[in-house]
C-alpha cells in the first residue's frame, strides 16, 4: 500500500508501449465488487483463494506489466508462480516514503484510515518486517522512494528499465 506500483507500473507500460494491469482492479471488475466487498464477504482466505486463481489468469497475458496487491506474495506459491512468469520487481520503499504518501490518503484506506499518525508508522514498519520475506523473492529489487514527482518517476521509469535490462 503507497509503494507506487500503480503509479510506476502504468508509467512503465506506457514507457515500454505495453498493456498495464492492477490485479485488484482486475478482480474488482470481474466480481463487480470493490475488493473491500469481497474481502467482507468471502473472508482473507477467500479473498485470496480469487486474487491466485486471478493471478494465474492475467499472468497469462501477452506483453502486460502488472501491479499485483501487496499481500498477494504472500499467498500461496504466488511469488513463485510470478517469478516463473516474468519479470518481478520490488518496489522496496522506506516507512518515511510510506507514511508521507498514506498519511495524506488514508481516509481513503479502510484498514489505516482511523490510525493515528503514530499508529500509522508502527503498522507500516511492521507491515514491511513481517512481508519483506516474501517480496525480497522478487527477481528484481527497485527503490520506490522517488515517484512523487513527474521529474522524479521519469527517471525511475529510465532506471527500471536499465536494470530489467529493456
Amino acid at each position: 500500500m503507497g509503494t507506487g506500483k500503480t503509479t510506476l507500473g502504468q508509467a512503465l507500460a506506457k514507457e515500454l508501449g505495453l498493456t498495464f494491469c492492477d490485479l485488484d482492479q482486475f478482480i474488482e471488475n470481474r466480481y463487480r465488487k470493490s475488493v473491500s466487498q469481497i474481502f467482507n464477504e468471502s473472508g482473507s482466505d477467500g479473498f485470496h483463494e480469487i486474487e491466485a486463481k486471478l493471478l494465474h489468469e492475467v499472468a497469462q497475458f501477452e506483453d502486460t506489466v502488472i501491479a499485483c496487491g501487496g499481500a498477494t506474495p504472500l499467498y500461496y506459491d504466488n511469488m513463485e508462480y510470478m517469478n516463473g512468469q516474468g519479470y518481478t520487481v520490488y518496489l522496496d520503499t522506506s516507512v518515511d516514503a510510506l507514511y508521507r504518501r498514506l498519511v495524506v490518503a488514508r481516509a481513503k484506506r479502510p484498514v489505516i484510515a482511523q490510525k493515528t499518525d503514530e499508529e500509522l508508522r508502527q503498522f507500516i514498519s511492521e507491515e514491511l518486517d513481517r512481508r519483506r520475506p516474501f517480496y525480497e523473492k522478487a527477481l528484481y529489487h527497485f527503490c520506490g522512494d522517488k515517484l512523487e514527482s513527474v521529474k522524479e518517476l521519469d527517471e525511475s521509469v529510465k532506471g527500471l528499465i536499465e536494470q530489467l535490462g529493456l
